[in-house]
C-alpha cells in the first residue's frame, strides 16, 4: 500500500477564554522559544473532534465508538435490543460473561461494593479502565451473547466461541478508534495504533494568563442587604494558536480494514474518515468555560498537505515569538508561515508528489495564498482532500 501522510495546519485566534484548564483551573501553558505560550492539549482537541463527528452528523452512529467504563451496562442494553426477553439483570449477566471471555477485566467499583448491604440495588460491574469499543463491535458481542444465552458459561468455554468473542472486539473498528487508537493494558493484542497524531496547540506569541474577578448578586436580597452573594475569580488568556495534526492514511486504511459494503469502492471508508477528520479537527472547539467566555471562533488560515515522505510540522516558524508590534498577531504569523513553508519543502519535501491546499479568511492572511491551491470554503477543502486521498490509495504502489 502507498505511504500517504496528511498534514493539517491551522492558525486560529481565540479571544479571552479558558479552553483547557490545568490542575489549578488556569489555562494550560508551555515554554517554547524561551517564553511562556498559551497551550491547548492534544487530548482536549481530540475529544472535541470526536464529539463533532456525532454532534454535527459527519458520520453515521454505526461508524462511531463509545469510550466508557460502563461497558457491562452498555452491552446489556444492546443485548436487550437484540432479544427483549433477555433485558434487565439477565442481560447484564450475559454481558459480563462475554466481556470477560474477550479478555477484558471487569469488577464492581470499591465505592459501590457495599451498596447492596445498605439496601440499594446490586451494583453493576465496570471495566477497570476506559474501554473504547465500536458500535459494530458491541452489536457483534450482543449477538454472540444471545446465541449462547441458554448456558453462557458452557457456551464460552468452547474454544471457538471464546475466540469469536475476542475477534469481535478486535474487528470492524469505528472511525474514531481507527483514527485515535485504542490501548487495553490487559489485552495488548487488541490494541489499535492511532492513525492520527495531534500536537498541543501553541500560541505563536508570548502569553501571560490574566484573572477575572467577578461577583454574583442574590436576587432576593433587599436594599438593606447590600453586597454580593458570591465572589470569585476565573483565569483566562487570549491567543493566536498554531494547531497541527498528522494523519497516517495508510495506517488508517489498515485500521478500518475492508469496506463495509460490496457495492462501494474499498477506498470509500477511508475517504469518509479522512473527510470527517479534516472537517472535525478544523471546525471543532474545546468547550472549557464556553458559557463564561463564548469563544466561538474558526481558523483564520488553514494549510493542508498530502505527501508521501513523512509528516512535517511548521511550528518552527514560531520558535521566535511573534511580537505583534502593530497590535495583532495574525498578519505576522501568516507572513512567517508563508516564508517558512517553501524553505522546509525545498529542504525536505518532494514537490513532485506533494499536494497543498490553502483556505484563508481576510487580508491579513494574503501571503499564504501562493503556498498552495487556494479553495473558497471548508466544504471544498474537505471534498478535495478526500478525493485526492482516494485517488492515491487506488494508485498501485
Amino acid at each position: 500500500m502507498n505511504r500517504i501522510f496528511l498534514d493539517v495546519h491551522a492558525l486560529q485566534t481565540v479571544p479571552p477564554s479558558n479552553l483547557n484548564r490545568d490542575d489549578t483551573g488556569a489555562p494550560k501553558s508551555a515554554i517554547y522559544g524561551g517564553v511562556p505560550r498559551a497551550r491547548v492539549s492534544s487530548q482536549a482537541w481530540k475529544r472535541a473532534t470526536r464529539e463533532f463527528f456525532g454532534n454535527e452528523h459527519l458520520l453515521d452512529p454505526s461508524e462511531l465508538g463509545v469510550r466508557t467504563k460502563k461497558v457491562v451496562e452498555l452491552l446489556a442494553s444492546r443485548i436487550g435490543d437484540v432479544e427483549e426477553s433477555l433485558a434487565g439483570e439477565r442481560a447484564r449477566e450475559l454481558a459480563a460473561e462475554v466481556i470477560q471471555s474477550a479478555g477484558l477485566k471487569i469488577e464492581v467499583p470499591k465505592r459501590k461494593a457495599n451498596a447492596e448491604k445498605d439496601g440499594e440495588p446490586a451494583p453493576v460491574a465496570q471495566s477497570k479502565y476506559l474501554l473504547f469499543l465500536s458500535s459494530r463491535q458491541l452489536d457483534g458481542l450482543a449477538r454472540l451473547a444471545v446465541e449462547g444465552a441458554d448456558d453462557i458459561k458452557a457456551f464460552l468455554k468452547e474454544r471457538d466461541n471464546k475466540g469469536r468473542a475476542k475477534a469481535l472486539a478486535d474487528t470492524r473498528h469505528s472511525v474514531d478508534i481507527a483514527l485515535f487508537g485504542r490501548m487495553v493494558a490487559d489485552v495488548a493484542d487488541i490494541n489499535v495504533d492511532a492513525a492520527v497524531q495531534v500536537a498541543h496547540a501553541l500560541s505563536v506569541h508570548r502569553v501571560e494568563n490574566e484573572s477575572d474577578y467577578y461577583t454574583a448578586v442574590d436576587d432576593e436580597n433587599s436594599d438593606a442587604e447590600p453586597g454580593a452573594g458570591m465572589i470569585g475569580t476565573v483565569d483566562f488568556n487570549s491567543a493566536t494558536l498554531y494547531r497541527y495534526a498528522a494523519l497516517n492514511v495508510h495506517r488508517l486504511a489498515a485500521n478500518l480494514g475492508a469496506g463495509l459494503r460490496d457495492d462501494e469502492p474499498r477506498t470509500e471508508p477511508v475517504r469518509r474518515a479522512v473527510e470527517a477528520f479534516v472537517h472535525g479537527f478544523l471546525a471543532s472547539l474545546p468547550q472549557g468555560k464556553i458559557n463564561t467566555f463564548g469563544h466561538h471562533t474558526l481558523p483564520d488560515a488553514v494549510v493542508v498537505t498530502l505527501r508521501t515522505t513523512r509528516p512535517m510540522s511548521y511550528v518552527a516558524a514560531f520558535e521566535e515569538p511573534v511580537r505583534g508590534d502593530q497590535g495583532g498577531h495574525v498578519r505576522e504569523a501568516c507572513d512567517r508561515l508563508a516564508g517558512h513553508i517553501p524553505d522546509v519543502e525545498r529542504a525536505y519535501g518532494d514537490q513532485a508528489s506533494t499536494l497543498t491546499w490553502v483556505l484563508r479568511v481576510g487580508p491579513n492572511t494574503a501571503k499564504l495564498a501562493d503556498v498552495g491551491t487556494e479553495v473558497d470554503n471548508l466544504g471544498t477543502l474537505v471534498s478535495s482532500v478526500g478525493r485526492s486521498v482516494a485517488e492515491r490509495l487506488d494508485t498501485p504502489a
